[in-house]
């Protein structure tokens, strides 16, 4: 078993420095852009006069950045080969993504908008693996170019976890002689609307609340009549461009969905794998960065005397984060190594629970460790001319977005217990004579019914659906 990293990713790390230095540095620099990342980075990123937006020039500065990466050969990294990318591994892209985090904040990494060198765009892995034939013909090439920019609406205002009970709904409509879909409810956390020139609107098509099948993901015009940005919701970190999207009886032609009808939610289950793996990365990167910043300070500074270092107080703390980084970092990479291994569609089925672990671990972590940084740094800490308080504003909605916490310690408990995943058959067939010694206060029949009711409720119904693949295209 070889835990170094293979020479030609090391390389690679020294290839993204080099090109960090060469071209990224010296833009970060002109025209004063470093505004964006020192003490005034919210008030300049945010354009205060337009609802709390993100300010034109601070887009056009990142849109520069990956457009310089881009012609490097780096934004696309993570692509499928097909698609026009290097067809980077999950391994590698965790590793990468741990790097650039840990180096701070900057025009190479920036934590707010999932903006890097490195792109993450789940979006190409998840419309390669679901697309149908004609689907990959009329969408691929608008998608890869970047002229179909797409918002994420999955999450609505009375719904966010319970994605199976949502009250969005498509019911076939004819307009004009032409067969289509009638949409109406409303989204929550539509993010990027203020660029996105269409919506991936999940909406059920058939079934009941709590069905995990009969939910179709539609392709929806963001300028369609019918489509409304009702607000843009302010958030501990701003600027914000997370708004509260309505549709009123919005008409879209017949096949104007992705995947298959009634399996939409396979393709948002694709599409929080392939960031969850990445977020932890990031999240790991991240406290990485404010425990070695909170190293160096402590041995810099001296009140009374002598070195903050010298205290437990200020030791045990950090060797308890430093602890749990070295163990999260081997999750993250044995989880991505082991997502390379298979089919994408079987990583629901067999290691969601290891990704969900390395997702919540990592992004508790990071606001453990950016608090503690604060407080090793005292009040300099708290200011705003150190990043710990951005870090920890932005990692703090991690907690929450791509499946909270406590849904993916639900998750794990799915499969730990065997209610899920590769447990499930050995769990089930468990008798009470296979676990009491005593061979005594065996359950009554009425109490066993009872339990295998309890544990149907409990078996989250999102992680249920059955990831049927798309047709194969010639």
């Amino acid at each position: 078993m070889d835990f170094d990293l293979p020479q030609e990713l090391s390389d690679y790390l020294d290839e993204l420095d080099a090109f960090i230095e060469r071209e990224i540095k010296p833009l970060e620099q002109e025209n004063d852009n470093i505004r964006y990342f020192d003490h005034r980075r919210e008030y300049e990123r945010t354009d205060w006069e337009k609802g709390g937006l993100p300010k034109k020039e601070w887009e056009q500065l990142l849109a520069e950045a990956r457009r310089r990466a881009d012609a490097a050969g780096h934004l696309r990294f993570g692509w499928p080969k097909e698609l026009g990318g290097k067809g980077g591994s999950q391994l590698w892209l965790a590793v990468i993504r741990e790097h650039l985090a840990a180096k701070g904040l900057g025009l190479h990494n920036d934590l707010q908008t999932e903006h890097s060198i490195v792109g993450n765009n789940p979006f190409i892995l998840m419309f390669k693996e679901f697309a149908t034939n004609s689907q990959y013909e009329r969408d691929a090439d608008k998608l890869l170019s970047g002229q179909l920019r797409t918002g994420f609406g999955l999450t609505e205002p009375n719904h966010g976890s319970d994605a199976t009970f949502m009250e969005t709904r498509a019911v076939p409509h004819e307009k004009d002689g032409q067969p289509g879909w009638l949409i109406r409810g409303e989204k929550m956390w539509t993010t990027g609307m203020h660029v996105a020139n269409h919506i991936m609107v999940y909406a059920r098509t058939s079934g009941e609340d709590g069905d995990a099948h009969g939910i179709t993901c539609f392709i929806v015009p963001a300028d369609a009549p019918g489509v409304k940005v009702e607000e843009y919701l302010w958030t501990f970190n701003m600027p914000t461009d997370h708004p509260r999207v309505s549709l009123n009886d919005v008409w879209i032609p017949e096949d104007s969905y992705w995947g298959q009808i009634g399996g939409g939610l396979a393709l948002g289950q694709s599409f929080v794998h392939q960031n969850r793996i990445r977020q932890a990365a990031s999240s790991l990167g991240a406290a990485v960065y404010c425990i070695e910043e909170s190293v160096k300070y402590a041995r810099a500074r001296k009140p009374f005397g002598k070195a903050l270092a010298e205290n437990q107080a200020i030791q045990w703390p950090l060797v308890e984060l430093a602890t749990q980084a070295e163990a999260l970092r081997l999750l993250i990479r044995k989880t991505a190594w082991q997502m390379d291994r298979m089919d994408h569609k079987e990583i629901e089925r067999t290691i969601s629970d290891k990704v969900s672990m390395c997702n919540y671990w990592g992004n508790r972590l990071v606001c453990e460790a950016a608090d503690r940084a604060m407080q090793v740094h005292g009040g300099i800490g708290y200011s705003r001319h150190k990043p710990f308080e951005h870090i920890y504003r932005h990692h703090r909605r991690y907690r929450i977005t791509e499946g909270s916490e406590e849904i993916q310690m639900r998750k794990v408990a799915a499969y730990l217990f065997g209610y899920l995943g590769p447990r499930r058959k050995a769990m089930s067939a468990l008798t009470w004579d296979d676990v009491d010694y005593r061979k005594t206060d065996r359950p009554t029949e009425g109490e066993r019914a009872a339990t295998e009711a309890a544990t149907r409720r409990a078996t989250p119904a999102l992680e249920e659906e059955s990831v049927q693949p798309a047709p194969a295209r010639p």
